[in-house]
C-alpha cells in the first residue's frame, strides 16, 4: 500500500511539473470594433509580460478587422505600431477572407504583417479542438 501511494504521490509531482513546463498556447478572438481592439492588444501585452513564451494567435473577422487596416487607429494612436511590435514578440495575426469577401475589402487594404485565413471562425475552432489553444475573447 505504501509503495503504491508513493508511486500516485511522484505521478502527480512528475505530471503538475510537466504541465508547467508546457508552452501556454491562446487564441485571442477579435470581432467587434475599435474598443475591443484596443483592449484586446492591451490584454495581449499583459499576457506576454507575465509569460513572454506563451504562442499567441490573434484571429479577427467581422469588424475585428478594421483595427488591421492602413492608417486604423484609436485614441492611443495608429494600430499598426503595436500589431507590429506584437508580431515581433511572435504573435501572429489571421485575418478572415470570408470577412474581405462580405465587407468588399481587399487584401492590399490591411497593414503589413498579418496573414489571411479562409475562415476566421473555423480557425478559432482548430487551434481549440485540434491543438488546444485556450480561448479569449476580450
Amino acid at each position: 500500500m505504501k509503495s503504491a501511494l508513493k508511486l500516485v504521490s511522484f505521478l502527480a509531482l512528475f505530471l503538475g511539473a510537466s504541465a508547467s513546463w508546457a508552452q501556454d498556447k491562446v487564441v485571442y478572438h477579435f470581432d467587434g470594433g475599435p474598443s475591443q481592439a484596443t483592449a484586446g492588444l492591451r490584454n495581449i501585452y499583459n499576457h506576454l509580460e507575465v509569460d513572454p513564451k506563451a504562442k499567441i494567435v490573434a484571429v479577427a473577422h467581422a469588424d475585428g478587422v478594421l483595427f488591421l487596416m492602413e492608417g486604423a487607429k484609436d485614441r492611443l494612436g495608429p494600430y499598426d505600431a503595436r500589431v507590429q511590435d506584437l508580431m515581433s514578440q511572435g504573435v501572429k495575426f489571421q485575418v478572415c477572407e470570408i470577412t474581405l469577401r462580405n465587407l468588399k475589402l481587399k487584401k492590399e487594404q490591411f497593414i503589413m504583417g498579418p496573414s489571411f485565413t479562409p475562415s476566421g471562425v473555423v480557425l478559432i475552432a482548430k487551434l481549440q479542438a485540434e491543438q488546444h489553444y485556450a480561448y479569449i475573447k476580450p
